[in-house]
Order: structure tokens, then sequence, then C-alpha cells
């Protein structure tokens, strides 16, 4: 099954739930970046729950960027979704190797790190981006985004992250969920969300028995009657282009692009996000180099 995403509200109101399932957009992180097994489940529960965040923003263009810098051995985590759920993402080192946990899984939180910030920052095509920022707890992401939702939005969410390597170091399962609590709610609601959360139990465990987001969803909120508002397909995808490219070059300036061509001859640009190499030679950096000093020298 391809990856999917899931939208769904409680016939009566009073909760709003998401959940992905992830594995093919995982593997694809996995392959670009090269990533060991806790890089790769630190990196996989991110763009998880970017893609989820993404896809309720509704407006053409706009997309949420997932940060984090816990100040562990895998350094910054970052991902990006567009409005549609579909995201790209990077890790500072993906070659980190620790220890499991005694439990024998993953140690996320040790390699993310909990001495740093979780920042998120949607871009609705206003003047300016809106950005919240929440101290992480302990670095295994979900609990980290719960988090946020209660101290930066005042939305009680329940979040679930998962992903799962197997022997061979490919993503075997990846997915999660995002509950949140509407206005009104009462205790009777919380109560009821709590016991499917503990009875649902894992990700992970749901993935493996077979269960895609839907699936999941019902399972989670197996005490509410559940109206399926959205399903859509989503995948790791990158936006950049040599256009792109090019104009990163230009925002370097007529000095910094002249010192490029002396000192280099040419430049290779490669996406931090995927594995999209842009080449220019010598006199394609001298044609971009005349137009910016041109224009520089009408400003």
């Amino acid at each position: 099954m391809s990856d999917q995403l899931v939208r769904t509200i409680t016939k009566d109101g009073f909760v709003k739930a998401v959940a992905v399932s992830t594995r093919d957009l995982t593997e694809r992180a996995r392959q670009i970046h090269h990533t060991l097994p806790v890089a790769t489940a630190a990196l996989g529960r991110t763009l998880a729950a970017a893609s989820m965040m993404g896809n309720a923003l509704k407006g053409d263009g706009a997309s949420v960027t997932l940060q984090i810098k816990g100040g562990g051995p895998l350094g910054k985590l970052l991902a990006v979704s567009d409005n549609q759920g579909n995201v790209r993402g990077t890790v500072d080192d993906p070659t980190v190797d620790i220890p499991l946990r005694p439990d024998g899984k993953l140690d996320v939180g040790t390699a993310v790190g909990c001495d740093g910030t979780l920042t998120v920052i949607r871009d609705l095509n206003m003047k300016e981006p809106y950005v919240g920022s929440v101290g992480l707890l302990g670095g295994e992401i979900a609990e980290d985004l719960a988090a946020y939702f209660v101290e930066s939005e005042q939305i009680p969410t329940a979040c679930g992250l998962g992903v799962l390597v197997d022997r061979d170091q490919s993503v075997l399962a990846a997915g999660g969920y995002l509950i949140q609590l509407l206005p009104g709610a009462g205790e009777d609601v919380i109560s009821k969300v709590e016991g499917g959360v503990m009875a649902a139990g894992s990700v992970t465990g749901m993935l493996q028995a077979g269960d895609g987001p839907e699936t999941m969803l019902r399972r989670l909120l197996s005490d509410f009657e559940l109206e399926i508002l959205e399903e859509t397909p989503i995948e790791y995808r990158c936006y950049c282009s040599r256009d792109r490219m090019e104009r990163a070059l230009i925002s370097l300036g007529p000095e910094e692009l002249r010192s490029l061509i002396d000192e280099q001859g040419h430049a290779e640009l490669r996406c931090q996000f995927c594995d999209n190499v842009q080449t220019f030679t010598k006199e394609q950096l001298e044609a971009l180099y005349e137009n910016v000093r041109k224009k520089s020298k009408k400003n």
C-alpha cells in the first residue's frame, strides 16, 4: 500500500484526528541521506509529523517546516511539508550509531537530545510566517509535538509516531497520528480518547498488524462514530530545480560570485533535501555575474 493520509472528525464534533502511513517516503529519505537506523527513525518521525501538519493548511502554496534542535549527536532535524502533506527533510548527521535502549528499541531520544527546541514555521503566503517554538521534553518527537500544541496553540493533543527499521536497515513500516480536542469537549470525551489511545498501543504495533491510516484512527477512536473527511496519497517530494539553484547563486551578489568564479571556476550545487546535483560551468557563471553586475549598477 502506498503512503496515505486520512483525516477524520468524530460525529459529535468534539475530536478531530489525522493519521498517515509513510513507509515509502521514509525509505526514500533513507536512500537519499544514507541514514543509519536511529537517524532513519528520527527523520521518519519528523517527516510523518510535518506531513500531518502541512495537510491541515489549505491555502495554495502554504507550507509547514518542523525544525528540531535537541543538542544530541544527530544535530538538527528538518522537515518541510506542502499543503497536501508531501514532505522532504534532512538530518545533520545521518551516520549516528548509538546503542539500543534497554528494551531493545532505537534510542531516538538520546540521538535527538532534549536540550533544545522544537520550532514550527507555518508559511501561509503572508508577509511574515507564523513561528512557534517550545523546549524539548525528551527528544522522542511525538511527546514534544503534543507539548507544542498544548503550550503554543492551546490545543489538547495526543500524538503517536513510529518507524520500524528492518534487519537490512530498510524501512519496514512508518506512520503516525494526531488526535486533537475541539472546543466543548468534556471530561467524558477526554476519557474516551485516552482509553482508545492506551488500548491501541504503539504506532509500529498497529502498522505491523497491517493497519492503514483509517484503521488506525478507528482503533484509536473506537468509542466514537467517525466521519472521514479526506483520504489522499502523500510522497517524498522536493521542489528544487535548476532555476531555484540559479537564483541561489544570484543571491550571492556580484562580489561573491566573482570570487567563486576566480577561485573555483565552476559551481556544483547539491539540494539538501534530495539527490539532485546541478553543475554550472565557468561560462554560465560569467553570464550570471554580468547580469547581477548590471542590475547592481542600475540600483
